[in-house]
């Protein structure tokens, strides 16, 4: 095993710590050992630079002051105003919720119910959680449903875009200037301060250390066991555990030494979002009417209009949103996929590298579908109308595949490619590293 690369962020004397112990890396799978941590201290993989283990400066209240000013941002922000429109005289009032019933109204009610779920109840539910799990370690209790609770809290961080909404008002509000008065309302301020804390609380939350303290409440040491070769390190928490258990002990999920079937589902998520992506391009995206018309525009004209209007800037993110980051993406799938099934195409760390970019650059390609939900609630009057195309909710739909995708998809059958194609001298990947 070897020692890992250990940042020291801080000197804390509070008495939480994580003794030494070893890790198998969840991205490259190597072994190594974590030295003791203490709070304000962090360890990276040696050979693929994943993070792998932290602790927190402010390890308990740290996480619960963001997590409780999150929550109540969240209630402010959902009751207050988020902008208004002042077009020929006519007044139109937005909030979130708002947004979400103009979109029920219109029958698009999956739209409706992806924007609440990425802008409102999966904060929620994570803030409440983060509370939750929290507030038991720090009373010392060992409370109901805490490791499933943590479980939850993990997989939801990703989830979370409340900072990609934020972005897209921005680029909404430069095409709505065109035609009508905008003036925002302390919703939009706060939504920046939202995402902010929402990203600093996603942050604070690191796992490893939570399932050590919860274990540590049940009067268990989750850092005891000695590696073996009848031992396996479990994937979500990173403690071993017998290789015969099916259930981690420490964390309450599956055991397993490689995601089970990860490039068959990673590669029907990804064919999925290819098929889509299709109607997505094809149909139109957003309809616009007012009394001289009806005009409907799918992604590319439309980013081809503001492009010829002089708002090169927003064609440039629309298109980068819609059409670079979801191509690239693709593309960038098919070659990982490819790599750890087949053949390596490219070195190892240019393969991790390009896995850890797919995996977070996925949701900002939310952008798009925002901004016409934005517009469409801000132009329901009868001098000006927006409404979505067929194209958004396949597009909506490709953005979620490509993040289930690249979700599902177990970097370490790359490594274990590579060691496979190493050990024959004549294969044409030998020696690569």
């Amino acid at each position: 095993m070897k020692s890992l690369i250990l940042n020291r962020l801080a000197d804390n004397t509070s008495g939480y710590h994580l003794p030494q112990h070893p890790v198998d890396c969840p991205c490259c799978g190597l072994r190594q050992s974590v030295p003791a941590l203490q709070p304000g201290e962090e360890a990276h993989c040696t050979r693929c630079n994943q993070h792998l283990v932290r602790i927190e400066r402010n390890a308990i209240n740290g996480p619960l002051a963001y997590a409780t000013g999150s929550l109540m941002m969240l209630v402010v922000v959902a009751l207050t105003q988020y902008i208004q429109i002042d077009l020929a005289g006519l007044h139109v009032t937005l909030t979130i919720p708002g947004m979400m019933r103009v979109l029920i109204a219109q029958d698009f009610g999956f739209l409706a119910e992806v924007m609440f779920m990425l802008t409102f109840g999966t904060p929620v539910l994570f803030t409440l959680l983060c509370l939750y799990v929290y507030g038991g370690l720090k009373a010392e209790q060992a409370l109901p449903g805490m490791l499933y609770a943590t479980r939850v809290m993990v997989r939801l961080r990703g989830w979370m875009m409340v900072d990609v909404f934020f972005i897209s008002t921005l680029v909404a509000y430069i095409k709505i200037i065109s035609y009508a008065q905008v003036i925002f309302g302390p919703a939009f301020y706060l939504t920046f301060i939202l995402a902010i804390l929402l990203i600093r609380t996603a942050q604070s939350v690191p796992e490893h250390w939570i399932y050590y303290e919860i274990q540590r409440l049940a009067g268990r040491n989750p850092t005891t066991l000695v590696p073996t070769a009848h031992t396996i390190s479990c994937s979500s928490c990173l403690y071993e555990q017998p290789a015969n258990r099916k259930i981690c002990t420490v964390c309450g999920s599956l055991l397993y030494a490689r995601r089970p079937l990860s490039l068959r589902v990673s590669m029907a998520c990804l064919l999925a979002a290819i098929m889509l992506y299709i109607p997505a391009n094809v149909l139109p995206m957003m309809i616009t009417s007012n009394p001289l018309g009806t005009q409907a525009n799918t992604i590319f004209s439309g980013i081809e209009y503001m492009w010829q209007s002089g708002d090169k800037v927003i064609a440039m993110i629309i298109f980068s949103a819609s059409m670079a980051i979801p191509i690239l993406k693709i593309l960038a799938m098919l070659i990982l996929i490819y790599s750890a099934g087949f053949r390596p195409l490219l070195s190892l760390p240019s393969l991790t590298r390009l896995y850890r970019f797919t995996e977070s650059v996925g949701r900002w390609s939310m952008i798009d579908i925002f901004v016409v939900i934005i517009l469409m609630a801000a132009f329901r009057t009868p001098l000006a109308k927006v409404a979505p195309g067929a194209a958004s909710v396949y597009f909506c739909l490709v953005v979620l595949l490509t993040m289930l995708s690249a979700l599902y998809f177990d970097p370490r059958l790359m490594w274990d490619k590579m060691r496979t194609s190493s050990s024959h001298p004549s294969s044409p990947t030998a020696g690569q590293s």
